[in-house]
């Protein structure tokens, strides 16, 4: 066997493989936040939306998209599920009817509160100090916006 065909094999290693790692790893975590979110009646979809939203009320859904980086086709059954339960409401821009405005309802503002205790949880379950997890995010972004590039 040759040194290339080891490198080769080494290479192929579930184990070895970032996506593997990033994926197991995205399961795990949202096996973890699963039970958290349930208690706040929202999915971790929705949970991802109310979290801009508390950083920024009033974006355009095109806008809450890009952040998120879905299409207003996996976004928009998000959105009105979330104002069906109201969390949210969606208002059509008055000079371009294509442009809704998301805002959060005093419920969805509340709820804020109880969400409050998550990243406590997260970083409890991590096992982790509060700098490794903020060093780890930091890299994944850097990793996720090399990637898009």
């Amino acid at each position: 066997m040759t040194t290339r065909q080891i490198d080769s094999d080494q290479a192929l290693l579930l184990d070895n493989q970032l996506c593997f790692a990033l994926y197991s790893a995205s399961l795990a975590m949202t096996r973890l936040y699963k039970p958290l979110l349930e208690a706040l009646g929202l999915t971790y979809p929705q949970y991802l939306v109310m979290l801009v939203l508390w950083e920024r009320d009033g974006l355009m859904v095109s806008e809450l998209g890009e952040r998120l980086s879905l299409d207003s086709g996996t976004l928009t059954p998000l959105l009105k599920r979330l104002q069906v339960t109201g969390l949210i409401t969606r208002l059509r821009d008055v000079e371009d009817e294509r442009r809704v405005h998301i805002t959060l309802t005093a419920a969805g503002r509340r709820l804020k509160t109880r969400a409050a205790k998550i990243p406590g949880c997260i970083l409890s379950a991590s096992q982790c100090s509060l700098s490794e997890l903020v060093s780890l995010t930091k890299q994944v972004q850097a990793l996720r916006h090399r990637l898009a590039a």
